[in-house]
């Protein structure tokens, strides 16, 4: 990354105000309440506590209780809009993007906690919200969610809210189109397959950016994996494909594809990121690790350091808005270094100030970096 990279890029973002204003996105389907939490290590007294700050302190104690008990203290630190649409699109709205959100919000009302989000964006609900406890340390989180809703989020359900014509006429809008958090979805491999067949076709234009996000395909089968690769291949006939995956999907996608697990150094990834993408037959693949990220289109390979801090406010949400400003990037046509500096710049204003930048605390953030 060279120093003056950021600037560069912030001034593309500062001229581009009115484009973005006009290109309008659309994401879905998920939809949580998030919790976020720290474990308390030692209590001082009703309001003064010190935080277990490492993941493996945490996993000791578990460890150390196993056959006897344990209590643990959990604080809450904030509840907000969670799920990975939600978020990116929340991201993507503050840029200054129009934002449609279909997904899981509350029904038969939005649940209070997406309320501002819903006068910020055209908000369609079709099903109640999932609910995540979000345990947070300076190495990492846990996220342990309640799913019991999200199987009502399939394109029966899906139609039911939104005419199948109304749909296509929203995806026809629509610059951008992201389809994340296929793990927790169960359905969504169905849902992508209507789309495929029913909605794709039927699209006329310079082909639009559809953006996938995996999300921890961990607990999901390896057929599972591997049949949802080839239906995000497929996709690439009808648009401009990217692929998102923090470094362990990345890793997970790669075992599924034959191919061998990157180190967390700034070539491997950005190779192993051009290998995915030649694997897949996609647009763009996207990695995005902890201290930088990596991507490859049909231009090569490139990496961008990030802005990293060892004292984030808050971690949960962080990759999807590297994903909405990476996103950002490609709508503008910007190369790959440049769509990478607005992803990783996105994120570090995120865990820095627990908040969404808009366009202008974005542009003024790039410039101090």
């Amino acid at each position: 990354m060279t120093s003056s990279l950021p600037l560069f890029t912030a001034a593309a973002l500062s001229a581009a105000r009115a484009r973005l204003a006009s290109s309008k996105v659309l994401v879905g389907f998920d939809g949580f309440v998030d919790t976020i939490l720290h474990v308390v290590a030692q209590r001082d007294s009703a309001t003064k506590y010190t935080r277990l700050e490492k993941m493996r302190d945490f996993a000791s104690r578990i460890d150390a209780a196993a056959g006897l008990s344990a209590n643990f203290e959990f604080v809450t630190q904030m509840v907000k809009l969670g799920g990975n649409g939600p978020i990116m699109a929340h991201a993507l709205g503050r840029a200054g993007l129009p934002v449609t959100y279909i997904g899981s919000l509350g029904a038969p009302n939005i649940h209070p906690i997406f309320a501002p989000f819903a006068r910020e964006a055209r908000v369609i609900s079709i099903a109640e919200p999932g609910y995540t406890d979000a345990i947070e340390f300076e190495d990492g989180k846990l996220m342990c969610g309640k799913h019991g809703s999200l199987k009502e989020v399939n394109w029966t359900n899906l139609l039911r809210h939104l005419p199948e014509e109304k749909l296509l006429s929203i995806f026809r809008e629509s610059a951008l189109i992201a389809l994340v958090n296929w793990t927790m979805l169960t359905q969504m491999s169905a849902i992508w397959s209507k789309l495929a067949t029913r909605i794709a076709p039927r699209l006329d234009g310079e082909k639009r950016w559809l953006f996938f996000d995996l999300a921890d395909p961990a607990k999901r089968s390896r057929e599972d994996l591997a049949s949802a690769l080839r239906q995000i291949s497929r996709f690439q006939k009808h648009f401009r494909v990217i692929l998102g995956l923090n470094l362990q999907e990345s890793r997970q996608v790669g075992e599924v594809l034959g191919l061998a697990a990157p180190e967390e150094t700034y070539g491997t990834v950005a190779q192993h990121a051009a290998l995915l993408r030649e694997a897949l037959k996609v647009d763009t693949v996207v990695i995005h690790p902890t201290h930088f990220a990596a991507a490859a289109d049909a231009s090569g390979a490139a990496h961008v350091v990030g802005p990293f801090t060892a004292k984030p406010k808050i971690t949960t949400g962080a990759g999807d808005h590297f994903n909405g400003g990476f996103c950002v990037g490609r709508l503008l046509g910007l190369g790959l270094a440049e769509s990478l500096q607005i992803g990783v710049a996105t994120s570090g204003y995120y865990v820095r100030h627990a908040a969404s930048p808009t366009l202008k605390e974005l542009t003024k953030f790039l410039r101090t970096l």
